[in-house]
Formats: structure tokens, sequence, C-alpha cells
């Protein structure tokens, strides 16, 4: 079987990998990706990812350029304003809440939710109208043999792809990465998170709130409404074996603990889909580049769902691979242009990873002395101007 040939090669097929084959498609590269598992793209089937991701503003110029935001935009629950709860006394009850208004910064919101299993059906449709685009769902990557001037990858399906650069986005477990030998650091917290939908009397008027107990944050993110009544996804982290016991409680049983955890700030919760769930790592690679290899996303970097940063951080990923791939596109893939995204990308991460992992091990706490040590901090960074500034603008993923 003869060689096929790409201008890139992309590993992976999830939300961050059909981003970038749009994104680079678009830009009018030859790609090809690939992913040995089909999306799943209908909130009904058991497989459907239930999770939602918060495309702050950053990310909606990288969907934009990709030729996404269109087909995502009808579907958007903006996020006007992030509230952040604590609950830490000795009952499950909200005991101070602070507000950051997106307004104070922007004329636009802090960003806009969408389910997961939509973001990939969109992205998929996507795809399907790019000529230089090649989607092949069922296939992964077994081998990686790299030279100055080209990579060579193996599929599964026997065939083999000659490519200048290739792009790992293929999961914390990223078969590319292991492949060219790259090192990472990893930290586990005991956690789980379980990710579902609800409905909820009490409308969210596009408020993302944050609840913090002890275990992990217990999160509502905007949805559009369902049946007629407000819908929010929630992530609700704590310890795993906790996790896993609700994960197979009774629905009746299950909706109760829900409002319970989350103070009844918006009556009682209506489970609104299945569960599911997934455990908490906070992870780095070494390096974010290798001999004609970008690490993007997962395989770049992992961190617990605090603050929309994780897929935010892997869109910006893509966005200055791409700013480099457009700026020399005779050196795409050559020893310069992956230096250089290395450099620039690698600092801002491990600052982030770094910061979301302060804030799990703080949402963990139980004693009551750290927890009231958490609360005195949060108004304590609320209450500085310049501080509270600083942190919106780094939530929105700009300096």
């Amino acid at each position: 079987m003869a060689d096929q040939t790409s201008d890139v090669l992309i590993s992976g097929g999830g939300i961050a990998g059909l981003t970038a084959a749009a994104a680079f498609g678009t830009a009018g590269f030859d790609v090809i990706c690939v992913d040995p598992a089909a999306p799943v793209t209908d909130q009904e089937d058991a497989r459907a990812d239930m999770r939602t991701t918060a495309m702050l503003q950053p990310a909606r110029d990288v969907l934009n350029a990709a030729g996404l935001w269109a087909r995502l935009e009808p579907h958007a629950s903006p996020l006007q304003i992030m509230r952040i709860v604590d609950a830490g006394g000795s009952d499950p009850e909200a005991r101070l809440t602070k507000e950051f208004n997106a307004s104070d910064i922007s004329d636009l919101p802090f960003g806009w939710n969408l389910p997961n299993w939509l973001l990939r059906r969109e992205m998929v449709a996507r795809l399907d109208e790019l000529a230089n685009v090649d989607f092949r769902s069922g296939t992964g990557t077994t081998t990686l043999f790299t030279r100055e001037r080209e990579a060579r990858v193996g599929l599964t399906d026997g065939s083999r792809v000659r490519t200048r650069l290739v792009v790992a986005a293929d999961g914390r477990n990223s078969p590319m990465r292991q492949a060219a030998g790259i090192e990472v650091s990893t930290k586990r917290y005991g956690q789980k998170a379980l990710a579902f939908a609800v409905t909820h009397p009490i409308p969210h008027e596009n408020v993302s709130t944050e609840i913090h107990r002890t275990g992990g944050p217990f999160t509502l993110v905007p949805l559009p409404d369902r049946d007629g009544l407000p819908c929010s996804a929630i992530v609700w982290m704590d310890d795993g074996p906790l996790s896993q016991a609700r994960l197979s409680l009774e629905v009746e049983e299950f909706e109760a603990e829900m409002s319970v955890r989350s103070c009844h700030l918006f009556g009682p919760l209506t489970l609104a889909s299945h569960r599911s769930i997934w455990p908490i790592i906070s992870q780095k690679a070494d390096r974010l580049s290798g001999e004609r290899l970008a690490l993007i996303a997962e395989a770049a970097h992992v961190v617990p769902p605090i603050g929309a940063q994780g897929l935010n951080m892997s869109l910006a990923d893509t966005a200055k691979l791409l700013e480099l791939a457009q700026e020399r596109p005779e050196g795409l893939g050559d020893r310069q242009m992956l230096d250089a995204y290395h450099k620039a990308r690698y600092n801002d991460v491990s600052l982030r990873v770094q910061g979301i992992d302060l804030l799990n091990r703080a949402s963990q706490v139980s004693t009551p002395a750290l927890r009231d040590a958490r609360a005195l901090g949060l108004n304590a960074l609320y209450s500085l101007g310049p501080v509270r500034r600083t942190l919106m603008q780094m939530g929105l993923g700009v300096r």
C-alpha cells in the first residue's frame, strides 16, 4: 500500500482535534484527522459526553476562523456573570457569595456554554464541508517515525501517512506523545467528577455558579431551556468513592442529594440526562513539541474542571500553532516553528496548571479552620479591585 501524504496529520478526534482540523483546513492546509472511536453526536446515546464547555472570549476567535462559530452560536448560552459561593459552614448553606460581571471588563459575556456532544456534531459537519480535510473515525495512530524533513505515522488500518506536521490531540495517554518519548508530570487528587444536566424552577439568568464546600466544587453552568424549564449543566467534583456511589443512586435519591449540595439556590433540581463520571488529575508534558510533532490539549496538559480553563487552553494551543504555520508556510513542522510553539505556550500552560491545582486543593479542604480561611481568601480577593480585575482577565484567557 502506497504511503498517503498530507500537510498535517492530527491524531485525535475529540473537540480539540476536530477544532484543529477545521482551523488548519479552513486555512488551506491538507489535513488528515484520525480517531479510533466514532464521535458520539446524539445526547440520547448512552456514550454521549454530557459535560459542557464554556468557550471563553478568545476561543470564539479561534472557532470563527475555523468556520465553526456560525454553526455553534445558535446553540450557545452566554455566560455574563460568574458567581462563586462558599458553603463551607456546618450546614450546606451559602455563607459568602461573590459575583464577577463580564461588563466590568468587556462588552461581551465571559463566554458561551455548549454541550460537548453538540460541539462534536457541529464540528464533524464542518469538516464534511472541507474538501481538503479527511476525517477518519474508527482509525487510530500506532507508530511515529520522524526525520528532519517529515514524519511517517502508522495507522491501525495498516496504512501509513507521510506528513510535515503531526498534531497530537489524542488525550492524556497520548500514543503520539509516548512514541516521541516525551514525559509527563502527573498529580492525582483522589477525586472523581460527575457530569449531567438538570432542570430547575428558578432561572439561571446566564449566571455560572461555582459552589465550594468540601471535596471539590459543585458547578452549574447555563444551558438553553429544556421542555419550558431553565436548564443547567453540572459538574460535581468530590472524593472518588463518594462520586462513584452517587453514580448508581436511584434518581429520586440522587436528586435530593444534589439539591442539598446546590444549597437550593435554584430550587429542587431534576435530573435531565444520564450521569457520566471521570477521574480528576493534573498533568503537564515536559515539552510541548518534538521532531515534527506538536502536543495540544490533553496530550499537553490536563487540569481539573475549574474556571473553564481546560479546553480554552487547548484552543490557545491551536491558535498559536496555526499562527506560526501561517507566518512561515514553507517551514510547517520544522524545528524553528516547533521550538517557537513550545516557547510561546509552555510558561502560560505551566502557570495555569499550577493555578488550577491550587484552587482545586483549596476546594477540597474539610476542616472548619481551613474552610474559614478559604472564605476569607475569597472575600479578600474580591475586595481588591485590581486583583479582581486581573483574575477576571486571566479567567478569560488573556493576560
